[in-house]
């Protein structure tokens, strides 16, 4: 095992038994170093590399500390390595974005917020007025996002806002693509889930996510778009 390897799987072992838990602040790098049998160098290296995943902060002129290891804010971090899947392995995370999200569309119809339909239909009337791409794109992302915010679990909105900005490098929405079919029928799926969370109706509301999700997931297999930055 490399060096740095060495570090990294010490630390995580360290953080993930509970030795140093949540807000727990790291001991002097020497201590630290001889504990892990590694060097300062691989130690150091596996603190960016746990940083950049958020297990880890370092606080200037205090140390280094555990993050408080929120799923949410971890999950948020997948960006990094999710921005860099292609089309096919996209297509992989849209059915666990399908499952995920009908679970978070039905628990949000059965909370029965009274103010999230009046939200809801707001976007949609912006929504389905416009052929702006980028507006589009924005306004679907906010429609969805408000939807499972709803939902309560904000480990499951961290985890589909991350597939959901991937999906975004692939613009359906475009000049070239059969645009005003796409367009209805993404609106057709957007009010069905509305009228589910409206009528308090989770089985309908899980059902039309699920649809919707898959009509996405049709419309990028057939035509297969080649991944742009996101606006």
């Amino acid at each position: 095992m490399a060096a740095t390897d060495k570090a990294l799987a010490g630390l995580r072992q360290m953080i993930a038994s509970g030795e140093l838990g949540p807000g727990a602040k790291f001991p002097p790098e020497p201590e630290l170093c001889e504990h892990l049998g590694v060097s300062r160098s691989s130690l150091r290296e596996a603190v960016r590399s746990l940083g950049a995943l958020g297990v880890i902060e370092s606080r200037h002129g205090s140390g280094t500390y555990v993050s408080a290891l929120d799923p949410a804010a971890i999950i948020s971090r997948f960006s990094l390595s999710v921005d860099l899947i292609p089309l096919e392995g996209l297509l992989e995370l849209l059915e666990v974005r399908r499952v995920l999200e009908s679970h978070a569309t039905a628990t949000a119809a059965a909370r029965q917020d009274p103010e999230l339909a009046d939200r809801l239909g707001e976007i949609l009337d912006r929504l389905e007025s416009t052929t702006d791409a980028t507006e589009i794109q924005h306004l679907d992302a906010a429609f969805h996002g408000a939807i499972c915010t709803a939902g309560g679990n904000p480990t499951v909105t961290a985890l589909t806002d991350v597939i959901r900005g991937r999906g975004g490098h692939y613009r359906i929405f475009e000049p070239g693509t059969d645009f005003e079919a796409i367009k209805q029928s993404s609106d057709r799926g957007h009010r069905a889930i509305l009228a589910a969370i409206t009528t308090r109706d989770p089985a309908a509301a899980a059902t039309a996510a699920s649809a919707h999700i898959a009509q996405t997931e049709r419309w990028l297999r057939a035509l297969r778009p080649v991944p742009q930055p996101v606006p």
